[in-house]
């Protein structure tokens, strides 16, 4: 049965293509020329605004902001290896960056929605912009891969884009946008996303040099149990009585694999380890 809070996806044709750096963009769409004007000095203000900008999570900040003129409140990035994990020297640039719902983040990790994720999928075999809705209703699309779609809308993103961000050695990344609307973006609106992320991408590459190069965090043993049994959903309390050692404790090491991994939460620190091949 086709998922009510997804909207009929209508025929589209000329999205973007991706060879290299030559893009092919999504039609104008019916944006008035007064409102497409707008849209033309927002995006303007954007690359204005990201230029001298030397960390990524500034940049992220300043596209979020962009969004926000197309009703997405809601952005994820992801940077992949062609088996879908990153090698064993890795780059200072972001692995992950988003601002979904924590509740949503930590919903999808657990069920370890991240194994299965269509967005992805989809990514890796695509080269321009397109619809969540085109996914859901593909015929390749499976009902579990359909269901993460369905739980995704019951906290809060309704509807999106991703944008495949494809580099050299077979590196894909992907950028989505997310509505609270059950309705569709049209394609002018497409269009800047898809400059703004592909503009974003290109940006987070430059901050990287041979010098970001380094090896994968040195976490201790216990940390890393206790990052694993993070990603498997259990709670401090939970650790403990498992590893046999108290809620304090499981709190410190979690706290120390989060600062040598980087990230602001628990959950980030577990998808971050299992995507650098720490944990399995």
């Amino acid at each position: 049965m086709e998922r009510k809070s997804m909207t009929r996806v209508s025929e589209r044709q000329g999205l973007a293509t991706k060879d290299s750096d030559c893009i092919s963009l999504a039609p104008p769409g019916h944006f008035s020329n007064e409102n497409g004007d707008m849209l033309a000095i927002k995006f303007g203000r954007f690359l204005e605004q990201t230029d001298g900008i030397a960390q990524s999570k500034q940049l992220f900040e300043l596209l979020s902001a962009f969004a926000l003129n197309f009703d997405c409140p809601w952005i994820a990035y992801g940077s992949l290896t062609p088996q879908q994990k990153f090698s064993k020297a890795f780059r200072r640039g972001p692995a992950v960056i988003l601002n979904y719902p924590d509740e949503w983040q930590k919903w999808y990790f657990e069920n370890g929605y991240h194994r299965i994720d269509p967005i992805i999928k989809a990514s890796r075999k695509r080269s321009g912009v397109f619809l969540w809705s085109e996914v859901y209703k593909d015929a390749s699309t499976t009902d579990e891969e359909r269901r993460i779609f369905d739980e995704a809308a019951t906290f809060g993103l309704r509807s999106g884009i991703s944008v495949p961000l494809h580099g050299p050695g077979g590196r894909v990344g992907f950028m989505s946008f997310a509505q609270r609307l059950d309705r569709e973006l049209q394609n002018r609106a497409m269009t800047y996303l898809q400059l703004a992320a592909i503009h974003f991408h290109r940006r987070t590459e430059k901050l990287i040099s041979l010098s970001d190069i380094e090896a994968i965090p040195n976490l201790s043993a216990r940390e890393k149990e206790c990052i694993l049994w993070t990603s498997r959903g259990k709670s401090s309390w939970e650790i403990g009585k498992i590893l046999g050692i108290s809620y304090n404790t499981v709190n410190f090491h979690v706290k120390n694999a989060k600062k040598k991994l980087d990230t602001s939460s628990r959950t980030l620190a577990a998808m971050k380890a299992m995507s650098l091949g720490i944990i399995e």
